[in-house]
């Protein structure tokens, strides 16, 4: 898996601990990190986190990444 793809499924999850956070006990923790839910900073790392999940889409339609192979002689 590439770096890239590593940081778009750490940002989705954190997406996810925080919808779970919510629907369990109604508390946004992003907003409560930044200072609000509506502050710039909030709504950014919320447009952030759902960019990753989009971006994150193809990968389940596609087959596993080969894997390198030890090169032996």
């Amino acid at each position: 898996m590439s770096m890239f793809k590593k940081i778009l499924l750490l940002l989705a999850i954190v997406g996810g601990i925080n919808w779970g956070i919510y629907g369990i006990w109604g508390f946004n923790a992003v907003g409560w990190f930044t200072g609000g839910s509506l502050t710039w900073l909030a709504r950014t790392i919320f447009i952030v986190v759902g960019v990753a999940a989009l971006c994150l889409i193809p990968s389940l339609f596609m087959g596993d990444e080969p894997q390198a192979q030890p090169h032996t002689h």
